[in-house]
C-alpha cells in the first residue's frame, strides 16, 4: 500500500478561486494561496495519513482507530466518486496537518438537477487557533462550492458558533436538524 502526495481533487481548484467575492476580511491578510508563515494550504492527500490527520480530527470528534488499509480504502471511494473535497492545512515546518475541513457535494433532482454543498469537519489544532484557519477553510470551501455551481451550501453548527458561521453569509434555516444516530 502506497500512501503518497496524490491529491483527493485537483489542487488547481483552489487556486483558481475568486477570493475577490469573498465576505470575510483577514488581518494581517491571508488566502488559500498565502495561509500564513510556513503553512500549505491543499487538497488532502493519503500521505496525511502520517502527518497527524487524525491527531487533529480527534480534536473535533471521536476518529477512531483507522488502520493505513482502512483509510486508502476510503480514500480511493472519496477521490473516485469526485464529490468529497478535504482541504488541510500543513505546518511544514514540522510535516504535520493543523487544520481541515471537508466539502460534500450532494446530486439532486430538485433545482433543475443542481448540486447541494455540505461543509462538515470544521477542525484547528489547539497549537494553531488564532491564526485565523477557521476562518480560512470556511472561506475556502464556500467559495469552492460556488465554483462547482452548488444551488446552496450548509452545514450544522452548535448554538456558540453560530455567529462565526454567519460571518460567511449563513444563516439559520427554518428546517429543522433531526438524527438518528446508530454509533456514538
Amino acid at each position: 500500500m502506497l500512501l503518497d502526495e496524490t491529491p483527493l481533487f485537483e489542487p488547481s481548484l483552489l487556486h483558481e478561486l475568486d477570493w475577490s467575492s469573498n465576505t470575510v476580511s483577514f488581518s494581517p491578510l491571508i488566502s488559500p494561496t498565502n495561509p500564513g508563515q510556513g503553512l500549505v494550504l491543499r487538497p488532502l492527500c493519503s500521505a496525511d495519513y502520517n502527518r497527524g490527520f487524525f491527531q487533529v480530527l480527534s480534536e473535533l470528534t471521536r476518529a477512531g482507530d483507522v488502520t493505513p488499509e482502512q483509510f486508502m480504502k476510503k480514500f480511493e471511494h472519496m477521490k473516485e466518486t469526485g464529490d468529497y473535497y478535504v482541504v488541510v492545512v500543513e505546518d511544514t515546518t514540522v510535516g504535520q496537518i493543523v487544520a481541515t475541513a471537508t466539502l460534500i457535494t450532494e446530486h439532486k433532482f430538485i433545482h433543475s438537477c443542481a448540486k447541494r454543498g455540505r461543509v462538515e469537519e470544521v477542525v484547528v489544532s489547539d497549537v494553531c487557533r488564532g491564526k485565523q484557519l477557521g476562518k480560512l477553510l470556511v472561506s475556502t470551501l464556500t467559495l469552492l462550492s460556488k465554483k462547482l455551481n452548488c444551488y446552496k451550501i450548509t452545514l450544522e453548527c452548535g448554538p456558540n458558533n453560530v455567529a462565526f458561521y454567519e460571518k460567511f453569509g449563513y444563516a439559520a434555516s427554518n428546517e429543522a436538524y433531526m438524527q438518528c444516530r446508530f454509533f456514538d
